[in-house]
């Protein structure tokens, strides 16, 4: 599958009107969304936590992440954001594109809309 790109835009959480937006690669293989940490800061969102993720190649990496709102595609949710390297290529997780009901076609390298969000 090629590579699948959408503009998302960040917003703190503590409603501060600052916001980051940019064009991030899907990601269906992370779990949480990366975006570069000096990024983040810029925007006032904090550093709610820290967690490890296993990287592409294995190894065990610890990142801190904030919460903020995610919007892409017309939709709008909220979760963990990892402060990635300063010069981290932005990546939307699985995690926000289920949350609104998105889902990757891999035939056409585009997102579709589910029917439904499943709740079962």
């Amino acid at each position: 599958m090629g590579l699948t790109y959408v503009t998302v835009r960040l917003k703190s959480a503590a409603g501060n009107g600052l916001s980051y937006e940019h064009a991030f690669l899907v990601d269906t293989g992370a779990t949480d969304s990366m975006v570069p940490g000096n990024e983040l800061a810029k925007i006032g969102i904090a550093k709610a936590g820290e967690m490890s993720y296993e990287l592409a190649d294995g190894t065990i990496q610890k990142y801190p992440f904030g919460i903020a709102t995610i919007e892409f595609m017309g939709e709008l949710t909220a979760g963990r954001v990892i402060f990635g390297p300063d010069n981290a290529e932005p990546l939307l997780g699985v995690t926000a594109l289920e949350s609104v009901g998105i889902a990757v076609d891999p035939a056409h390298k585009t997102l579709k809309r589910l029917p439904a969000i499943p709740l079962k």
